[in-house]
C-alpha cells in the first residue's frame, strides 16, 4: 500500500513538473477569493444573488462556510487567494495543463486582491509561467484611467521574472474587459500612434492592449480604437458573435488584415444559476467533457496563433477547470464533473493544447 502511494506521488510529480507549456496559450485567473483568517472576510465565497435589472428587488446572500455563490465546490475548499500554498498549487496546475500565460484579474492597488500579486509572481516563476493582467471595469472608467492603471502595473511589477513580455518586442500584454463601453475615439486618443500627447505609445510603457470583441459590428470599433488585438472571453458558446467559434475564421482573417492579435476563448461549460437564476438561457452543460472538446476542436481547426481558456477558477459562472469535488451543504448538492476525476479538466486542457 505504501509503495503504491509513493508511486502515485512520483507519477503526479512527474506530470506537474514535466508538462510542456504551449506558447501563446492564456488562462484567465481570479485572485479575488478570501478567508476570514487571512483576509478578514470570506470574499466572493460569500456572494449576493445578482438582480436581473433595476426593477428586480431580489435580496439574497450566500454566506459561505459551505453555502457559496457557485454551482460547483472547489477541491481545495473555500480558499484564500493570498494563501501561498493555494497559489503554489494553482500555478503548478496551470503549468501542468500546458499554459504559458496567466491573465490575472486587476481590481486596483487599493483592492484587497492586490496583496496576492507578489505571491502569484513568485510561484508563477517557479512554474515557468508568465503573468499578464485583465483590467476590470471598476478601475478603467475612462481610456486615460486604463492607461494609467497599465503604467502603474508596469512600474510595480515590470521587473518581475514572471511578468509577461513578448519575446521579440518585449511588450507587456493587457486585456481590457468590456472595452466597448468607452467610445473608440476616446481609446484612440491614448492608444493611437498619432495622438498629440504620446504618454503610452512609443514609450517604455508601450504594450499589446487587447479589447473585448462581442458583436459583428465591433469590427468598426477595432479599426478606429487603437487596440493591438481582440479577445472573446465568454465560455457560453454563442453568447456573443465573438463567442461563437463558427465566426472565428473570418474574425481571424479580419485581425490579420488589420495587424491585430486575435485571442478567442474556449471554456468547459457555463453555469451561473446560483447567482443569476434568471440567466439559465446561457447555461451550457459540460456533457462529461464533450462541450469542452468541441470548443477546443473548433478552435484548433481555425489554425489560430493564440488561444485562451475561460477560466481557471471563475467559480461563480461555472467556467472553472480547477479541480472540483462532490459536496453537500444542507439541501444544496453541488455539481461535480459528472463522474470524471476531479482534475479531469487540467489533463484534458493539456491534451488539447498539445494539439495547437
Amino acid at each position: 500500500m505504501k509503495r503504491g502511494y509513493l508511486l502515485i506521488c512520483l507519477i503526479l510529480f512527474s506530470f506537474y513538473s514535466n508538462a510542456q507549456q504551449i506558447p501563446n496559450s492564456v488562462c484567465f485567473y481570479y485572485n479575488w477569493y478570501g478567508s476570514k483568517l487571512i483576509d478578514g472576510d470570506n470574499y466572493h465565497w460569500k456572494h449576493p444573488v445578482m438582480p436581473e435589472n433595476d426593477k428586480d428587488t431580489t435580496k439574497k446572500l450566500f454566506l459561505g462556510n459551505g453555502d457559496i455563490g457557485a454551482n460547483y465546490f472547489p477541491e481545495l475548499g473555500e480558499y484564500s487567494s493570498a494563501d501561498s500554498l493555494v497559489i503554489k498549487k494553482h500555478m503548478q496546475q496551470m503549468a501542468a495543463a500546458g499554459f504559458c500565460i496567466v491573465a490575472v484579474t486587476w481590481l486596483g492597488e487599493s483592492d484587497y486582491t492586490y496583496k496576492s500579486l507578489p505571491i502569484i509572481f513568485k510561484y508563477a516563476a517557479e512554474s515557468n509561467l508568465k503573468v499578464c493582467f485583465q483590467i476590470e471595469p471598476c478601475v478603467r472608467k475612462t481610456a486615460m484611467m486604463t492607461v494609467q492603471q497599465m503604467i502603474f502595473i508596469i512600474n510595480q511589477f515590470g521587473n518581475e521574472k514572471s511578468f509577461y513580455r513578448d519575446e521579440i518586442t518585449k511588450k507587456p500584454l493587457f486585456f481590457v474587459y468590456d472595452s466597448y463601453m468607452i467610445d473608440a475615439v476616446e481609446w484612440n486618443k491614448v492608444l493611437g500612434n498619432n495622438s498629440d500627447e504620446l504618454i503610452f505609445r512609443k514609450t517604455k510603457y508601450d504594450s499589446d492592449v487587447i479589447g473585448l470583441f462581442c458583436w459583428k459590428e465591433d469590427t468598426a470599433f477595432f479599426q478606429k480604437a487603437g487596440f493591438d488585438g481582440m479577445y472573446t472571453y465568454f465560455a457560453s458558446r454563442g453568447f456573443t458573435y465573438g463567442a461563437n467559434p463558427d465566426n472565428w475564421k473570418s474574425l481571424n482573417a479580419f485581425a490579420k488584415n488589420n495587424d491585430l492579435k486575435f485571442i478567442p476563448s474556449v471554456g468547459p461549460g457555463y453555469n451561473d444559476n446560483r447567482i443569476r437564476p434568471w440567466n439559465k438561457k446561457n447555461t451550457k452543460d459540460r456533457e462529461k467533457g464533450r462541450y469542452y472538446d468541441r470548443f477546443f476542436e473548433d478552435a484548433i481547426n481555425c489554425k489560430l496563433d493564440w488561444i485562451a481558456v475561460t477560466s481557471f477558477n471563475e467559480w461563480h459562472e461555472g467556467t472553472q477547470i480547477e479541480p472540483a469535488q462532490s459536496y453537500q451543504f444542507k439541501d444544496a448538492l453541488y455539481l461535480d464533473y459528472e463522474g470524471l476525476p476531479n482534475d479531469y479538466y487540467i489533463t484534458r486542457t493539456r491534451y488539447w493544447l498539445n494539439k495547437k
